[in-house]
């Protein structure tokens, strides 16, 4: 059976989602490139590409996101709410780590997009939308797992802080079964956040990082943001406490924990 045929009928032994339309890729440039192809094309929601090698795979801030064979690499085209948009990282940060689990995997979610073991990364998470006219036409949703890649596959770079499901203690796996799961959750915290966002808020929540009344830093396109951290809103967004008191709204950066003699 071929992967896409596969993970269909993954998902129907499963109860869903059905997926409208599924492609897999031996090699791709980038899953998510070739729905936004699909979806300024008409392709319907729950359009999914997914490949065992990306070459030009990304994540948050244009960074290339090494995608060598061992991983799974899945785009999906969503189409929710405008006002949903800003949660649905979030949403999908709770899928990840929902699936993982399944397969014996503890994981924690890092503000915005990112899946970690042991403080190590295993999954990230990336949302890119197209806007009209008429606000938010559609989402593309990049979801990338670190299966069993060996370390000696991945640049040098991220060796020490990458994860693998293979070596975190997960039950014998495949990337056809990681992605059956990821989708399976990621249809219900989907319908979640379309009844109740505040759910999907803390849903995250129970599944963050406990860093909450701790010193981090927060690093964006405009410079470094620093303050204790004190929660996410019902946007998504991270809200810093500062040394004068006051509360920083933020709704993207790189946020990292600061040791005792950094705090502001």
């Amino acid at each position: 059976m071929d992967p896409a045929a596969a993970l269909a009928s993954a998902l129907t032994a499963r109860g869903g989602p059905r997926l409208s339309a599924v492609e897999w890729h031996e090699e791709i440039g980038s899953t998510s490139d070739r729905v936004k192809d699909l979806a300024r094309a008409g392709a319907p929601t729950w359009t999914a590409v997914l490949a065992d090698r990306q070459s030009g795979g990304r994540g948050r801030a244009g960074r290339t996101w090494a995608s060598p064979p061992g991983g799974l690499y899945l785009s999906v085209l969503l189409r929710p709410e405008a006002a949903r948009v800003s949660l649905l990282p979030l949403a999908a940060g709770v899928a990840v780590a929902e699936a993982v689990q399944e397969l014996g995997v503890r994981s924690e979610l890092k503000w915005p997009n990112d899946v970690l073991v042991g403080g190590r990364k295993l999954a990230g998470i990336l949302a890119e939308a197209s806007s009209g006219g008429a606000g938010v036409e559609w989402v593309v949703l990049g979801i990338g797992v670190n299966v069993a890649t060996a370390p000696e596959r991945l640049p040098e770079a991220v060796r020490g802080t990458a994860a693998s499901l293979a070596g975190s203690g997960a039950r014998e796996t495949s990337a056809t079964e990681v992605a059956a799961a990821t989708l399976a959750r990621l249809a219900e915290w989907y319908e979640v956040l379309r009844e109740s966002p505040a759910r999907v808020v803390a849903a995250w929540r129970s599944h963050a990082v406990p860093w909450w009344g701790e010193p981090v830093v927060v690093r964006t396109g405009g410079g470094e943001r620093r303050g204790r951290l004190a929660a996410i809103d019902e946007e998504g967004a991270l809200v810093l406490e500062t040394e004068a008191g006051e509360s920083v709204r933020l709704v993207s950066g790189e946020v990292s924990r600061l040791r005792a003699a950094a705090a502001p």
